[in-house]
């Protein structure tokens, strides 16, 4: 197995558990009653709050509301489309 497949099977999984993630958080901003440091709802944060801190210095609430994590969902699901996609670059790099 090569480097390049190793790498689609370990950031195909990655990439997508991390959309999940940001795409539950979303769903959780919904709840602002929600307490995210008790189960279940920290085994969503945890993972999720280091890559929303710094955006949230960059970018304040539209509106009083949290667009980060709608962000990072967008960024997760390029860099999996740019890396591991279709045409992406690795798979065409696994292709040679």
């Amino acid at each position: 197995m090569t480097a390049v497949a190793i790498s689609t099977w370990i950031l195909g999984p990655v990439l997508g558990i991390m959309t999940l993630l940001f795409i539950f958080r979303i769903v959780l901003t919904w709840y602002p009653q929600i307490n995210l440091n008790q189960l279940p709802f920290n085994l969503i944060a945890w993972p999720t709050e280091p890559f929303l801190r710094p955006l949230r210095k960059l970018v304040p609430p539209l509106g009083g509301v949290d667009i980060t994590p709608v962000i990072w969902v967008g960024i997760f699901s390029l860099l999996r489309e740019i890396l591991i996609g279709q045409q992406g670059l690795l798979t065409m790099m696994a292709m040679r």
